[in-house]
């Protein structure tokens, strides 16, 4: 069973729309608390620290956020410098920026930083990141791998924050052709459900499991967990996947799945 029982995940697929509806941002905002939210803006994934944690800082004050902090780890000594959590432990809302998702856990992984978000998660705060930010989520993530056809030797995968378990998330995933590389994920363990998300669209997990699609594309969730036929104990590299046979979920704005059930609901 997929496991997920403690706080709320707001896992965007990249390009979030920050100028007209802004529809994924919003419900951030709302889901932390509305005009009484108190939002730290993590930046360690972005090699522009600055730059995108400005752009942020006065999107979600004008979103209707009360307090926006934007928090730039840029070395573990920082994650580990005393003192580090006494604003973050206030933190309603904690948001992720786009950039690597490498530089965050190796950042943020085994420090004191790290820890005190896994504490803020397990009390219910909610947790938001966009592309890169996205797929760190998973407890193994999806570090490299070309788009195209599925093939073992294309993909490279490392420890993720394991917030969102028994998953392997993949951003930008129509946009960029990574349909390949999610069933090479999966199928290095059929059980890990494959959750592909476009852009300009989120999945919201809620303590209960339960997923909501939220934004103007789509999300796939593919689930291989009843196969009976794979090579990848055998493939060569450049030799291409067998999986067969898996399921597909193809889902729009306003429907969920059920992680743990694994299925959709209207």
């Amino acid at each position: 069973m997929t496991e997920h029982t403690v706080g709320k995940l707001l896992i965007i697929g990249g390009a979030e729309d920050k100028k007209e509806e802004c529809k994924i941002l919003k419900r951030f905002i709302e889901e932390s608390g509305g005009r009484e939210s108190r939002i730290t803006v993590l930046t360690a994934a972005t090699e522009y620290p600055l730059q995108v944690g400005s752009e942020y800082h006065e999107l979600f004050l004008r979103l209707g956020a009360q307090e926006v902090q934007v928090l730039d780890v840029s070395d573990r000594s920082q994650a580990n410098r005393q003192g580090i959590g006494k604003d973050f432990e206030k933190s309603t809302g904690i948001f992720f920026t786009g950039g690597d998702q490498l530089r965050i856990t190796g950042l943020l992984g085994g420090t004191v930083l790290g820890a005190m978000l896994q504490e803020l998660y397990e009390k219910g705060i909610i947790i938001a990141g966009t592309s890169a930010g996205a797929s760190v989520m998973s407890d193994t993530m999806i570090v490299g791998g070309e788009a195209g056809t599925a093939k073992k030797s294309n993909l490279t995968m490392a420890p993720g924050l394991g917030l969102l378990r028994s998953v392997v998330i993949d951003q930008h995933f129509a946009q960029r052709g990574r349909i390949g590389r999610l069933l090479s994920a999966i199928s290095q363990n059929p059980y890990v459900l494959g959750v592909g998300i476009d852009e300009d669209t989120a999945i919201l997990v809620q303590s209960d499991a339960h997923v909501l699609v939220i934004g103007t594309n789509t999300v796939t969730v593919v689930d291989a967990s009843s196969s009976t036929t794979t090579n990848v104990s055998e493939t060569t590299p450049g030799q291409a996947l067998v999986l067969s046979p898996i399921i597909m979920h193809v889902l729009s704005d306003g429907y969920s799945f059920d992680l743990k059930r694994r299925v959709s609901l209207l």
